[in-house]
């Protein structure tokens, strides 16, 4: 049974990763084999079986489960203890919601100690002590292989070969345990056969058990093999993350915040950056006419933000692996800056656990997000993927491909004009998208509309883009001709977004420290290509591309006023959270007292647990009043009073007397009338014997006053016991055990009568 269980959990290995769930999944199957012991031991009963697995968990779970959370990793704490009950409830959760691996997040582990504490605890229990009845224990086993497999991942851990050691495993010990139940209600009756012809039966049965059992095996393989692979449905693909990016500004909207109050001061300090490699802050893949956002749309093509752990699943990026480490200065906000695309990150610092359990990413657009936001003093670090970027000569091989990103809305109609004539008559994607490119860089002018600079308002709404492209001059900066650019090459049918980041001028190195400024803050433009996945291009002018100090056009026309409106005034609603003006409105922060959640967590933790173990309890319970109830209302009048008298041979079972078989009723009363001699065993015998052959049927009121007797015996053998006796019988199954028993007994004396008479009418034939 304890190979059982290990083949069932391997299939958290997927989803856990690490070696963190072997240990708390190895730890839950060793204490239920020590809790299901000692109960056989010492004889617990129910209740004492689910004390000990209550006190188990709580005692071995700080160390097995959140030994981060643990003094030393082993002493329980407050916290540990916090974790471990709220854990019962929100692991769950926490498992199919968070980015696979999971084993790095707090509580997560939960899910493998308590699942196989809780069914080995059941498995075990009912194999030892229900010797009669394997199938029960078969099934806690199968639900812990079931419980892996839809917690876990698309990623399967040797699905064939788990199915199969399973299958085996399973089919080989029950149809032991069938072998041993049958040998030994053999031995209580008369056998009649030879020892000789015994023991070659039983040889041939083992014989034959075995080879249907490897010619099943190779069935399986056979046809594992000829079968193609259908998809892997698991809970996590069902489940939706409950991030809202709405929640959060777009970076984009700031942009000119970095280079008009932060030129000069340093964001934060990159160590490990490779030269030429660009930091990103935010992905933009949607436009509704507004601003251009972070879309993180799974239906869409864009990617999902997930909760991660320390390690991040391998996004398939080829290129040039780096480690890099980050520290924050004067930047904040929820975006964090990366590069490429990441295999680990960790936080360091005072608030390293908090930040890395707020943590999400998107794996397709490499964008990584802390929803507590990043300070001044943060640090961390990641390892990653940096993709080489494609000569022109590689690109005019390649195809677009063809992604699906977010829908774009509010497109102005200058631009899709603007961006046929700009493509010209390219003969290939990398032409169209380079001739864009250039159109804009060269044929534009570069100004922030800073102090001293030409007029260029910010924002990169419709409006504000229709401006650029139909003036005399295109004046803006990264902001304007990168989001011009994405939706020009949208407009002719290929994906296209908009990227924000840094960049320095001049790189330090890779093993020198790169500090950040708001002046190295850039927007470029990244279009996908076939095999070589996002290529990103630059469409802003060079800044001392400065314009004309007079626009070409006659100051006579009086249209030149009304095409240049003076900029709008801004709204302090629609700023960014990180540049919020002082006197902007602010809600009051509200602190709440979590104290009474804390308390109702504990105790509806320890409830649940407690009903999950209390569930055999119950069920035990229900079966034996459906049991009785059958008995007493049962169509036929005598049926009702012979269930009255196999009542009292239960009861009396349940309380550890058991009646020998093939006996009458009077017999059987002489044996339970020396266990419980004042209990009027034998009347009620002579009673049942009456009403069953004296002739007619029982009326009702004899049934009804036989079982009037019934229970009065069962009481008066119930007030003979100590309470402990009585709560051991409420719950023992061995009435269900004996009568199963008894069924076998009489189907295989059955057969045996019908052998012999079909043996002895082959013969009386032969002498005719």
């Amino acid at each position: 049974m304890v190979a059982l269980l290990i083949v069932a959990v391997l299939g958290f290995g997927p989803a856990f990763g690490g070696t963190g769930w072997m240990v708390a999944a190895g730890g839950g199957i060793l204490l239920g084999l020590a809790i299901a012991l000692l109960s056989v031991a010492f004889r617990w009963n129910v209740f004492f079986v689910v004390l000990g697995t209550i006190v188990a968990y709580f005692v071995f779970g700080s160390a097995l489960a959140v030994p981060s959370r643990a003094l030393l990793g082993v002493i329980p704490t407050g916290q540990s203890l916090r974790d471990l009950v709220l854990g019962i409830v929100f692991s769950w959760k926490d498992v199919l919601t968070l980015q696979a691996p999971v084993g790095g997040f707090p509580s997560t582990l939960v899910v493998p100690f308590l699942s196989t504490l809780v069914a080995s605890v059941m498995a075990i229990t009912f194999a030892v002590r229900f010797r009669r009845a394997a199938a029960w224990a078969l099934l806690p086993a199968t639900a812990l292989l079931v419980t892996a497999i839809v917690f876990g991942t698309k990623e399967t851990a040797a699905p064939l070969v788990q199915g199969l050691v399973f299958a085996g495993v399973a089919l080989g010990w029950w149809a032991w345990r069938r072998f041993e139940n049958r040998a030994e209600a053999a031995a209580g009756t008369a056998v009649t056969d030879s020892t000789k012809d015994a023991a070659r039966l039983r040889s041939v049965r083992l014989a034959t058990g075995a080879g249907l059992l490897v010619v099943a095996m190779g069935v399986g393989l056979t046809a594992a093999a000829v079968t193609p692979m259908s998809t892997r449905d698991v809970l996590r693909d069902q489940i939706v993350p409950p991030l809202d990016l709405h929640d959060y500004a777009s970076p984009l909207v700031g942009f000119r915040k970095y280079v008009r109050d932060d030129k000069d001061v340093t964001l934060f300090t990159v160590k490990g950056l490779p030269d030429g490699a660009r930091v990103r802050l935010a992905t933009l893949d949607q436009y509704d006419g507004i601003v251009y956002n972070v879309a993180g749309d799974g239906s869409s093509g864009s990617g999902t933000f997930s909760r991660i752990s320390d390690t991040i699943p391998s996004s398939g990026a080829q290129g040039q692996s780096a480690s890099i480490d980050v520290t924050v200065d004067d930047y904040s906000g929820v975006w964090i800056p990366d590069a490429g695309y990441l295999d680990s990150f960790q936080f360091e610092g005072p608030r390293a656990q908090d930040l890395a359990e707020s943590l999400h990413y998107n794996s397709v657009t490499g964008v990584a997000l802390t929803t507590l936001g990043l300070q001044s003093g943060d640090s961390y670090s990641f390892d990653t993927v940096i993709p080489a970027k494609p000569n022109d000569e590689q690109l005019e091989r390649k195809g677009i491909d063809q992604l699906s990103l977010p829908k774009s809305n509010g497109v102005p109609d200058e631009v899709t004009a603007l961006a046929i004539q700009f493509a010209g008559e390219a003969q290939s994607p990398i032409a169209e998208v380079r001739n864009i490119e250039t159109s804009l860089s060269q044929g534009g002018f570069f100004s922030h509309g800073l102090e001293g600079e030409a007029t260029s308002r910010a924002g990169h709404g419709a409006e504000r883009i229709a401006s650029l492209v139909g003036a005399d001059q295109m004046i803006g900066d990264d902001e304007q001709y990168a989001v011009t650019m994405a939706l020009m090459v949208r407009s002719l049918g290929m994906p296209a977004r908009v990227v924000m980041g840094f960049y320095p001028k001049e790189y330090a190195g890779q093993d020198a420290e790169q500090p950040i400024t708001g002046d190295d803050v850039h927007a470029w433009v990244e279009v996908p290509f076939q095999g070589v996945g996002w290529v990103a291009f630059d469409p802003t002018p060079p800044e001392d591309q400065v314009p004309l100090e007079e626009a070409p056009k006659p100051k006579s026309d009086p249209k030149a006023q009304v095409l240049q409106p003076p900029p709008p005034p801004q709204e302090p609603a629609e700023l960014p959270p990180d540049i919020r003006t002082d006197d902007t409105d602010q809600d009051p922060i509200v602190t709440t007292d979590w104290t009474w959640v804390l308390v109702l967590g504990i105790g509806g933790g320890i409830l649940v647990l407690a009903l999950l173990l209390l569930a055999p309890v119950v069920l035990i319970g229900l079966l034996k009043a459906r049991r009785r109830k059958q008995r007493r209302f049962a169509p036929v009048p005598a049926d009702r009073v012979s269930g009255g008298w196999d009542e009292i041979v239960d009861r009396a079972g349940d309380f550890g007397t058991r009646s020998p078989r093939g006996v009458t009723r009077r017999e059987n009363a002489l044996v339970l009338e020396s266990a419980y001699p004042a209990a009027g065993i034998g009347s009620a015998a002579r009673s049942a014997d009456s009403a069953v052959f004296g002739p007619g049927d029982p009326t009702p009121e004899q049934v009804d006053a036989f079982w009037s007797e019934v229970d009065s015996i069962v009481a008066s053998m119930a007030g003979s016991k100590s309470a402990w006796q009585r709560l051991r019988a409420r719950l023992s199954l061995r009435s269900f055990q004996e009568r199963a028993a008894e069924r076998r007994a009489q189907r295989a004396a059955r057969r045996t009568a019908a052998r012999a008479a079909g043996r002895g009418g082959a013969s009386e034939g032969g002498a005719r």
